[in-house]
Order: structure tokens, then sequence, then C-alpha cells
């Protein structure tokens, strides 16, 4: 589970072009916020990982591609934002023609990440 990029550039690499593109750029916006993260695999999904608090997984299906915060707060604070892209409790859905803004991604990413700090102050 732990540092385990090679898995996920394998889990990338059997991804059709398009698909595999829009995850490399999330992949890549996740790494640049929270650049101490850790990657590995998880349910059969890339993750990312804060010590050993999962952050975010993501994956591809046939029609679209999900991002799985492990985050109510991202749910409560960026419900505007994302409103159109819920798709059951914690799963944010979006497609190859119109993926997540990096914006709403970074921010994504930096709520959990407060989330640990806090927890780690308790």
């Amino acid at each position: 589970m732990r540092n385990e990029p090679h898995r996920v550039d394998a889990y990338l690499a059997a991804l059709a072009p398009e698909q595999r593109d829009v995850l490399s750029r999330l992949r890549a916006t996740v790494r640049a916020g929270a650049p101490d993260a850790h990657e590995g695999i998880a349910y059969g999904m890339p993750a990312f990982y804060s010590g050993t608090r999962f952050l975010v997984s993501y994956a591809a299906f046939k029609r679209h591609l999900s991002l799985f915060p492990a985050s109510n707060g991202v749910l409560e604070q960026l419900a505007e934002p994302l409103r159109e892209n819920f798709a059951g409790k914690g799963t944010i859905q979006f497609t190859v023609e119109k993926p997540l803004p990096d914006e709403v991604l970074r921010e994504i990413v930096r709520i959990p990440l407060a989330e640990v700090a806090d927890s780690a102050q308790d």
C-alpha cells in the first residue's frame, strides 16, 4: 500500500489515452498540493496518503472518472462548485470531456490535509 508509484504508473498505463491524460493531470495536481504524501493502491485504485491517513483515491470507469476524497469537509465546503459532480456519498464523478478544474482539485487536497494537521494537534 505504501510508496507504490510503480503500481499507479501501471494502472494509468492500462487506461485509454484520454482517461490517462486526465487522471495523470489529476495525479500531478494532487502531488503538487500534497508533496509529502505517498502513493499506493487502495481497493484497486490509485490513492494518496499523508502518513497513514488516506487523502484521496481516483479511478477510471467505462463512462466516467471518479475521485474519492476521504473527507466530509470536502463534501461540505465544496458543495456548490461540485454539486453537479456528486454521485453518492463521498464520490465525485467527472468526464474526460469535463474534468475537474485544477483550483477545485487543489481545494479537495487542501481540506483533508488540514484535517490531518488538526488531528495531529489533538
